[in-house]
C-alpha cells in the first residue's frame, strides 16, 4: 500500500471511529395543525385528533393512589389542627362549663349515698354510771453499758 492510499485509509478509519453517533429518534407531533379552509362565515367545524397516548396500567395506580394518600394526609391534619386550635383556646370559662356538670353529678351522687348511709345507720345510746378508777404504773428501766444506753418505759 502506498504512503497516499494509507493516509487515506487511516483518516477513513479514524472518521468512521470518532463519527458521533445520532440516535435515531421517531417523529412524535406534538402539535396538530388543521389546513383545512375556513368556512366564509360561521364557526368552524370541529376536527377529530388522535388521541394515541398510553397510560401504563402500574402508573395510573400510583397517580390514584397518591391522589387517595394526599386526601387521608390531608384529613388528618385538618383534624389535628382543630384539636390543638381547641386546646390552644382553653380559657377558664371554658374549662368551668366542661367541669360543671360532672361536678354536679358528683355532689348529688355524694348527697344520696350520705342520705342513704344516714338512714341505715343505727342509733344506739350507751349510759354508763358507776364511779370511774384509771390506774397509771409506770415501769421504767435503763441499762447503762459502755458507749450506748437503753431506756425502757412500760406505761400500763
Amino acid at each position: 500500500m502506498t504512503d497516499a492510499e494509507a493516509k487515506a485509509e487511516a483518516q477513513r478509519i479514524i472518521e468512521e471511529n470518532f463519527r458521533p453517533e445520532v440516535p435515531v429518534v421517531p417523529h412524535i407531533p406534538t402539535s396538530f395543525r388543521d389546513d383545512s379552509p375556513l368556512p366564509a362565515y360561521g364557526d368552524t367545524p370541529p376536527v377529530h385528533q388522535d388521541d394515541k397516548r398510553i397510560v401504563p396500567a402500574w402508573a395510573a395506580g400510583i397517580a390514584v393512589a397518591s391522589i387517595g394518600v394526599g386526601a387521608g394526609v390531608t384529613g388528618i391534619g385538618c383534624g389535628a389542627w382543630l384539636v390543638l386550635q381547641g386546646l390552644a383556646s382553653v380559657t377558664l370559662y371554658g374549662v368551668l362549663m366542661v367541669t360543671l356538670p360532672c361536678a354536679a353529678v358528683a355532689m348529688v351522687a355524694t348527697a344520696i349515698g350520705g342520705a342513704i348511709s344516714k338512714a341505715r345507720s343505727a342509733v344506739t345510746t350507751n349510759v354508763y354510771e358507776g364511779p370511774v378508777t384509771q390506774n397509771t404504773q409506770i415501769n421504767n428501766t435503763s441499762n447503762q453499758r459502755g458507749m450506748f444506753s437503753r431506756t425502757r418505759n412500760d406505761v400500763r
